[in-house]
């Protein structure tokens, strides 16, 4: 063992809650007593094919004894024919006990992604923000690999390890007493070792999985970002950034490879022991007229049988804590505290009211000051400003996507985190520039807010966000296949079923997040023409960055420095010569008529 043991690395930077190891082993006994039928049937089949196992040995030591004393052909044949018959059964039973082991070890691993899927989606956006995507995809795809396997492998092998172990070990008492001596020599080194193991192995990899989701948030950000970064001229920065994590992944993994070089010799160099013991002390006690010949026999192939269960749990035990670490990361999404409690209440109209709102992504660091704002029933809002100045803050936080650190955003008199998530969407949504196309069909896409839409009602919000010319003209038409390996569709024409989603959902009130911007100027003229026609008598606000959206809207508030700097329509703004008269003046003397044309 080395002098000094290195520490285990820090855990991650922003990195979602982690469950505590007492939370895990309460969640593993409630699957145990969920699949209580599933986890029974597989211990009692292996039990079974365990026992069929220590047949062999044991007549085989019988049977050495009677050839000894002399012994007819046929009760040779008759021991010979039950050692097969055994052998046999002990296959048989062994074969269906591996099956129950898997379909209990797939349903508890099917339970297990449900439930993370459900917690995912009930995450506040906030805190997946703040997180990073590496910390969520790395849960959602490394974790849940490495608890595939110990779920589907690990435990059924440590369970049938065990159950062969302590029968083998009663098998071996039976034999004679003297056969646990030699066993009882290596329990001192390997319990030693394993408590060793044990005890730093869990918080190892969890660092682990930790330094692994920092290196893949880094590389995500660098590659989604890779535009803005070569513009700004930050490569060597992100590069830095990335040796760093690289660095730290590195470190992480060494620990966890120590722990191993510690355990791994030790535990080997135990196995041989015994069996060695078991002869030695076998054949002295043969020489002696201690012990019978098939007593020696049976002992060391009791010995030799023992080894292997032996060698899986300790096995295991690694790939186990692997998995433990991986389902404490799992289980620990539900720590996430809501940032919504219902509360019944009913919103009494559909006007939006924010009232001094404020809002920090970092304590201390204040995005939103102070922000009130009124939004009528059927009133286009149009938010202006510079980049930076909060429009997208206030944008999420008017369609109830975070709450606000201070102040209230309010429909009918009701704040928007009081509403259960289905009626808040059904109240106010939001469609901005980031958009997923989901694996599946058009339909299968545009049907997630209404499942019950008609084919009828899908070509009708597809022809309004001018998109069902070009489904049509697709090889099978709403049937296409999209996403992963299905057609790949434009950032456009991705934004389009976005919009015709949002045409489907029906909501009152709709917050578009510069909604059009990756549509080329004239197309996104001609489809927010459309679209105003089938927003008619709804609110909406449009956060913009092409003022002829401000032109077109009822009020137009200019958000500065994250707070409103003027309010007020186009023709009163452009008259008062602030801010937004300065924004128009710009706007339209460079080109706007072009965008009109």
């Amino acid at each position: 063992m080395a002098a000094a043991s290195p520490s285990p690395p820090a855990t991650g930077r922003h990195a979602l809650p982690v469950a505590d190891f007492p939370d895990v082993r309460r969640y593993a006994a409630q699957v145990a007593r969920r699949r209580g039928r599933d986890l029974g049937l597989t211990v009692v089949l292996f039990a079974l094919a365990a026992i069929a196992g220590l047949f062999g040995p044991r007549l085989f030591g019988a049977l050495i004894d009677d050839v000894q004393r002399g012994s007819t052909a046929g009760h040779v044949d008759v021991i010979v024919a039950l050692i097969a018959l055994f052998l046999v059964l002990q296959t048989v039973l062994t074969r269906y006990a591996q099956l129950a082991a898997g379909r209990f070890g797939e349903g508890v691993l099917a339970e297990l992604r449900e439930n993370f899927v459900g917690r995912v989606l009930e995450l506040p956006l906030s805190v997946v923000e703040r997180a990073g995507s590496g910390d969520l995809l790395s849960r959602s795809s490394r974790d849940v690999d490495a608890l595939s396997k110990a779920a589907r492998f690990g435990v059924p092998t440590t369970l049938v390890a065990i159950i062969t172990t302590v029968l083998t070990v009663l098998a071996l008492a039976l034999v004679s007493p003297w056969a646990m001596v030699p066993l009882l020599v290596i329990v001192p080194p390997i319990w030693v070792v394993l408590r060793w193991y044990l005890k730093r192995a869990p918080a190892g990899y969890l660092a682990e999985g930790a330094r692994y989701a920092d290196l893949t948030d880094g590389l995500t950000e660098t590659v989604d970002g890779a535009r803005t970064i070569e513009a700004l001229g930050l490569q060597r920065r992100r590069l830095e950034r990335t040796d760093e994590d690289i660095r730290r992944q590195y470190a992480a993994e060494r620990y966890t490879l120590y722990l191993r070089c510690v355990f791994w010799p030790t535990a080997e160099s135990c196995y041989i022991v015994p069996v060695a013991l078991t002869l030695l002390l076998g054949g002295l006690g043969y020489v002696h007229g201690w012990f019978s010949l098939g007593q020696v026999t049976a002992a060391t192939l009791y010995m030799q049988q023992i080894m292997g269960p032996i060698d899986e749990m300790l096995a295991w035990a690694d790939e186990l804590q692997v998995g433990g670490a991986s389902l404490a990361r799992l289980l620990g999404v539900a720590g996430v505290p809501a940032d919504r409690q219902a509360s019944g209440a009913r919103p009494d109209g559909e006007d939006l009211e924010a009232a001094d709102v404020r809002y920090s992504y970092v304590p201390g660091r204040e995005v939103l000051h102070g922000v009130a704002l009124s939004v009528r029933a059927g009133e286009r809002l149009a938010m202006v400003g510079p980049s930076g100045a909060g429009k997208s803050t206030l944008g999420r936080l008017l369609a109830g996507i975070h709450g606000p650190t201070a102040g209230s955003v309010a429909v009918g008199g009701v704040p928007l985190v009081e509403l259960p998530l289905g009626d808040l969407r059904g109240q106010v949504a939001l469609v901005n520039q980031e958009h997923h196309v989901f694996a599946g069909t058009i339909r299968e896409n545009l049907v997630l807010p209404r499942p019950d839409a008609t084919d009828a009602h899908i070509r009708d919000a597809l022809s309004a966000v001018d998109a069902l010319a070009w489904v049509e003209a697709l090889p099978q038409g709403l049937q296409t296949p999209v996403g992963a390996e299905g057609h790949t569709l434009s950032p456009a024409q991705a934004q389009q079923l976005a919009l015709a989603r949002l045409v489907l959902a029906d909501p009152h009130t709709l917050v578009l997040d510069e909604a059009t911007s990756l549509i080329d100027p004239r197309a996104a003229r001609h489809l927010e023409r459309s679209l105003a026609a089938v927003l008619e008598g709804r609110t909406v606000i449009a956060i913009a960055h092409r003022l002829h959206t401000a032109h077109d809207a009822d009020r137009v508030a200019v958000v500065e420095n994250g707070m409103i700097a003027e309010l007020g329509s186009h023709e009163e703004l452009v008259a008062t010569g602030g801010a937004y008269a300065g924004l128009w003046e710009s706007w339209h003397g460079r080109g706007s008529a072009t965008s009109d044309r």
